[in-house]
Order: C-alpha cells, then structure tokens, then sequence
C-alpha cells in the first residue's frame, strides 16, 4: 500500500524531532510524507529542514495562519493545504500530529489491518500521555476510537465521508459518517502511541465553547449533547468544561448555524449514540 501523510505542525520545536525521527524508524515507511509549517515563530522550520535534506520522501511547506492554536479549523486547513501538494497515487492518508511518537511497526501495522479486512475505512493505535515516569493511557476517548493526532483512511472512505471538515469535532464526525457510509472503523490496542501534549492543553482561550457548537453541528441533540458533555467533563475532571459545552450548543442553536450533516445522517448518528449508550448501560447485549 502506498501510504502519504500531512503533518501540520505549529510551534512543535520541543516535539517535531521526535515524531519525524519516529517515522523515519518505521519498519515499513510511507512513499510521501508532507509537513505543514504554520505559522511558527519558534525553530520548527530548522528542524523539518534537517529531515527534508536527509529524506527525499519528506518534504515541507510553510504557509501563514491564525497563530491562536484553535481546535479543528486550524489544523484542518493546514492539513489540506498540505493535501494540495501530493498527487492522488495513495491506498492511505495520514494525517499525523507533530506532537506523537509512533511505535517503530505503526504504519506496517495499519497496512495488516487494511488488508486484512476490505470495509475498514479508519484505522490507528491509542494515544498514551506521560505522568511523572509512566506513560498512562489518556483517557478522554474510548479505547474504540481512533483518535486524531494518528489517524489513518483508506482512500475510498476518506473520498466517502468527503474528507474532513473545517471544524471543532471533525475527528468524532469522520468516524460516525464513515459507518454512515458503511465502513468499519479499527483501532490495534497494541499500537501504543505517546501524546506528548495532552489534548486541549494549547488551545486558546476562545475555543471554550467550540465544544458544544461541535455537538450542535453533528445534529447530537440535547439530551445527547448533555450526555456527551457531563462524559468528557468527568473524564477531564472538569465541571467548566460540562459549562461551557452546553453553552457552546445553545449559543450555536441560538445563531442557527448551519449543521455539518444532513437531517438523515444526524438520525443515524443519534441512532447510532443512543446504541452505544444502551450497551454502557447494559440494555443491550454487547
């Protein structure tokens, strides 16, 4: 399989070495990797030269953005900006994080569960975070879901689900349209892949209610929406967050905004919720 990757990266001079070192160490490499400089003021650019000069199948761009690190549009733009400079000969697209290592066998890994299974359109490991001397699974996300800082598509659900939305969400709503449109999605537990920013710990003040217009947008509901909101907040020990959440959906139903999915994909995707929270329940069989 040919495997391309973007890698957006802003200000990741603490991190970048090491994510690209990683992927230079896989034991089956991607045919074209390309990392997308936004906007850094640090020494990022340095140490992605440092690859492209040594790697003829890294290259970079640097384009100028927001510098505000906010969730989703961002990093989404800089991701197709870098899409734009790859041809179409792919089986997989990445797109990666400037801030992970990848697990030496990640991407030969992602390759056996492509192959072994036609319908899987998402696939990746799980992220894990440092505490004191111990990486710990973070926790924010179920073990069954593939997170974004490592996301893998098979180029047909990707070209499906109409790629990724410009959005806060995007990586939750990627997952649900993918089974929308019938694909499965995989995650390899063994595939341990360490964050080294935990999730939201740059993100600019502003975003606090991007949340909640996220869960308005994929047509969640409110009961739904509270139900999503009260998880993530206990997850990250936060009774703001659960605030600001339900305020970023009812500020965003407040303006209309427009909803990212149609009428009938947001039937499937609260169908879709509600089985997963009757099965937590044990209301239905697993």
């Amino acid at each position: 399989m040919n495997i391309y990757i973007v890698i957006p990266a802003h200000n990741e001079d603490s991190c970048i070495d090491l994510m690209l070192q990683s992927l230079v160490e896989q034991t089956l490499q991607p045919k074209q990797v390309v990392v997308v400089n936004d906007n850094s003021t640090d020494t990022t650019e340095t140490i992605i030269s440092k690859y492209t000069k040594s790697f003829p199948w890294i290259t970079s761009i640097t384009i100028q953005s927001s510098s505000n690190h906010l969730p989703g549009t961002k990093v989404i733009n800089a991701f197709y900006k870098g899409l734009e400079t790859l041809d179409d000969d792919y089986d997989v697209i990445c797109k990666f994080d400037a801030d992970i290592i990848l697990p030496k066998n990640y991407l030969e890994s992602l390759v056996t569960i492509f192959n072994a299974d036609k319908k899987v359109g998402i696939a990746g490991g799980l992220a894990y975070i440092k505490k004191e001397d111990t990486w710990v699974y973070e926790t924010i996300a179920s073990k069954e879901h593939v997170r974004g800082p490592f996301k893998a598509y098979r180029k047909a659900c990707f070209n499906a689900i109409g790629g990724l939305k410009r959005s806060i969400g995007w990586d939750t709503l990627d997952v649900l349209l993918a089974q929308y449109y019938g694909w499965k999605v995989q995650t390899d537990k063994t595939l341990q892949v360490k964050h080294l920013k935990p999730t939201g710990k740059t993100y600019h003040k502003s975003s606090k209610h991007l949340q909640g217009e996220a869960l308005y947008k994929m047509r969640f509901g409110i009961v739904l929406m509270l139900l999503s909101a009260l998880k993530s907040a206990i997850a990250r020990r936060s009774l703001t967050y659960f605030i600001n959440t339900v305020q970023g959906y009812f500020k965003a139903q407040s303006h209309n905004i427009t909803p990212l999915v149609t009428e009938e994909q947001g039937h499937f995707i609260r169908h879709l919720r509600w089985q997963g929270v009757k099965k937590k329940l044990g209301i239905t069989k697993a």
